[in-house]
């Protein structure tokens, strides 16, 4: 059976306290999740001074006139952090991931040993950035939020002429609205995206709820990204787009069921647990009034009842007409001459 990577995004729902990261380690071990993903950047490498915040930002916090590197600088994570998230994580028995969003932070990132690269909806169309991390990692999780096929195009082939195979590369389908209104999901072209490029396909989710994702897994997801926090409540630019921690661990519950659903043979045939109902809830031919020996079986003395242990309804024709062997009271299963 296929089992569905589960990736929750704690992203900066921390907002800057490690007391907080760590209580989203605590939630997404508790939910069931392969991996807690943090963000890893540089607010001055990732954003000038006069970048304005995205107008779900301003609303989920409450502040237009702040910049995105004044929000942003608030919710760095230090060295330090990392490396204490990293040890708090294998204690709690979740792995531990991030995304790099600048130069630098890919360096760090691979000094840390992580076996792949998440690279962000926002970072697919900067050359540079792919081409550092086609350096450094050699497997790949491609975010394309907002992105055309074209944009997916020249991001795959920077790693894919760096010498990834498609078979190391993930895309996932996503869109960067927070949350996603669910006509935009357009889910079905993650589908497109597998015909297109040949890769293993995920979705990173923006939705409210766990409906979305959960569909995703039924279609052939490999990984699922999720945001989480704490409490939806909270300050900060994501919260409102994240579940809270029964959210998640509803999610988690929900794909790991849509995974044992969707992994039988693809063959239609009655399955072993369903065997033993066959003959209850199936049909024989039985008698509908008393019948002497001799009688022939017509429409007017036989009828179709439970149990389904006798002769079979879609040998109804072959029954009718034919002389009765031995008497029968009403609904006897009918017995055919040897």
């Amino acid at each position: 059976m296929h089992r569905t990577i589960i990736i929750a995004e704690a992203g900066v729902n921390h907002n800057g306290s490690l007391e907080n990261a760590f209580r989203l380690v605590d939630a997404a071990s508790e939910a069931g999740v392969d991996y807690v993903k943090f963000q890893t950047f540089k607010a001055e490498n990732l954003v000038s001074k006069s970048a304005k915040k995205a107008e779900y930002q301003i609303s989920n916090t409450g502040n237009a006139v702040e910049s995105q590197l004044q929000m942003l600088k608030k919710l760095e994570l230090s060295h330090e952090d990392h490396e204490k998230l990293i040890a708090y994580c294998k204690q709690k028995g979740v792995q531990f991931f991030s995304t790099g969003f600048d130069l630098d932070s890919l360096d760090y990132l691979a000094s840390l040993g992580l076996g792949f690269v998440k690279i962000p909806s926002g970072e697919i169309t900067n050359l540079p950035y792919l081409r550092k991390a086609a350096s450094l990692f050699r497997k790949i999780i491609i975010s394309t939020g907002m992105a055309t096929l074209e944009e997916i195009k020249a991001a795959v082939a920077v790693f894919t002429v760096a010498g990834a195979s498609l078979a190391d590369i993930t895309i996932l389908h996503c869109n960067t609205e927070y949350p996603t209104p669910m006509q935009d999901v357009n889910l079905k072209s993650m589908l497109h995206i597998q015909r297109e490029f040949g890769t293993p396909i995920g979705y990173s989710d923006h939705t409210l709820g766990i409906e979305v994702p959960v569909a995703a897994v039924a279609l052939g997801a490999t990984i699922i990204e999720k945001h989480f926090t704490l409490d939806q409540n909270m300050e900060g630019p994501d919260h409102k787009a994240s579940l809270e921690p029964q959210g998640l661990k509803d999610m988690v519950a929900a794909i790991r069921n849509v995974e044992a659903a969707v992994a039988g043979s693809g063959y239609k045939e009655p399955s072993p647990s369903e065997m033993k109902n066959i003959g209850i809830a199936r049909k024989s031919i039985v008698a509908k009034t008393g019948i002497k020996q001799g009688e022939r079986f017509t429409e007017e003395n036989i009828t179709t009842k439970r149990p389904g242990t006798g002769i079979s309804p879609m040998r109804w024709d072959e029954v009718i007409g034919q002389v009765a062997a031995q008497d029968f009271n009403s609904d006897d299963l009918i017995e055919l001459k040897a």
